[in-house]
């Protein structure tokens, strides 16, 4: 078989070593001055979800067809992020995802602690509901679980109540199962592995907020929350529904929207509360081609209700800050930032590079001692007219606005 061994050697401007936090010369958040600027991740981190355990900050994003997938991100201060993983080396039907699945996949997860473990559930709009959990989060996690097997539910998040029993909530996609904007509950096992019934509909958006999707659950002073984003990716707002009973009727509220700031459609993400008492919001911001980039808001609670941003002209809907005061977490941390550069040196490949669909070992080699990567190309079928059905492409996200990439590549024919 003919191919070309490709050997690279890419850097964004300078080569850092892997033992220091490393920091981006082109997008940092933290100011160094006891301030933050948002967006605090300019990379598509696509409907982030984070959740604090002990001293650490975890955040999931979607992946959709890209593997590995589920990707683990870490910090101390919700504002400097590493990352540091991936829940899912493979996307699973692994057949079905081992060619590229442009879209679809990993869709909007949520990640939660229950009995000292970390839960990711995401729905994957062909086939169900998933679920992997791990005891370490650096390390591996489980094979993924089939909680609930159905075309076009997606955005779950679980909830384990006071009384030991356990709820999913999820959204639907229109595309798949021809109807969305409805919001439905379902009882789950203790063990969070399977949903027990068919679920029953809590909140129907049609009247007033369409296509209402990225569900997320959560329980306060009595209330049930479910935190649910409305009108669209690029056009919608925060949506908040709370109610005393799990299946309503449920309240509404509109507690983040663009107003007049430039940052549009801000909604779907997560709620967290340090330690020092302080209440968190992240949130996306869709800009095109750079993806779905990361925000955070400061939040806090009027009558039971919670406001994110900053109210700016008194209607009781915030909208997006630009810059903030950093998070009180109790300690100053290191400015550190996702890797972009990679000198090839370690004996892997460094955790920013995703393929197009499942890996294959023929596609590259890694040896021992190398300072640089090969890779193999692969013949494609005679019917992929583009790059965009090829599944042997490494990427990365764009890293912020404005970027240069300077790459050092040989190109040896062989047989």
């Amino acid at each position: 078989m003919n191919y070309l061994r490709l050997l690279i050697f890419l850097c964004s401007s300078c080569l850092i070593a892997q033992q220091k936090p490393y920091v981006s010369e082109v997008w940092v958040a933290d100011q160094g001055d006891g301030t933050y600027k948002n967006p605090i991740i300019h990379a598509d981190y696509s409907d982030p979800d984070v959740v604090q355990w002990g001293d650490d900050y975890f955040m999931t994003s979607s992946s959709f067809n890209a593997a590995p997938g589920l990707p683990i991100l870490h910090s101390k201060d919700l504002v400097n992020w590493e990352l540091v993983n991936y829940a899912l080396p493979k996307q699973v039907p692994v057949k079905h995802f081992n060619t590229p699945q442009h879209g679809n996949g990993v869709w909007a997860p949520s990640i939660r602690v229950h009995n000292n473990e970390l839960y990711i559930y995401w729905g994957d709009p062909d086939f169900g509901i998933y679920m992997v959990k791990t005891d370490d989060p650096f390390g591996n996690w489980e094979e993924p679980v089939l909680v609930m097997e159905a075309k076009g539910a997606i955005d779950p998040s679980p909830l384990w109540d006071e009384d030991g029993k356990a709820y999913l909530v999820h959204a639907w996609a229109g595309s798949r199962a021809g109807v969305k904007s409805i919001l439905t509950v379902h009882k789950m096992n203790a063990e969070g592995t399977k949903v027990l019934d068919y679920g029953r509909h809590v909140f129907d958006g049609h009247e007033n907020h369409p296509t209402v999707e990225g569900s997320k659950f959560y329980k306060r002073n009595g209330y049930y929350y479910i935190f649910a984003p409305a009108g669209g990716v690029s056009t919608g707002w925060q949506l908040v529904l709370r109610s005393k009973n799990i299946y309503g009727p449920y309240e509404e509220k509109v507690v983040l929207e663009q107003g007049a700031t430039a940052i549009n459609g801000p909604h779907q993400g997560a709620w967290v509360t340090t330690d020092t008492g302080e209440d968190w919001f992240f949130h996306f911001q869709d800009v095109d081609a750079y993806g779905r980039i990361v925000h955070l808001q400061p939040m806090h609670w009027e009558n039971d209700w919670p406001v994110m941003g900053k109210d700016q002209n008194g209607n009781g809907i915030g909208e997006p800050v630009l810059q903030h005061k950093k998070p009180n977490v109790g300690e100053q941390y290191a400015i550190q930032t996702p890797r972009e550069t990679d000198n090839f040196e370690q004996d892997s490949l460094g955790l920013q590079w995703q393929w197009n669909a499942n890996p294959n070992v023929l596609w590259s080699a890694k040896l021992p001692g190398n300072d640089f990567l090969r890779l193999y190309s692969i013949a494609p079928p005679e019917q992929m007219n583009s790059l965009w059905d090829v599944p042997n492409l490494l990427l990365q996200k764009f890293p912020a606005p404005e970027f240069n990439v300077a790459t050092k590549i040989s190109l040896i024919p062989g047989d």
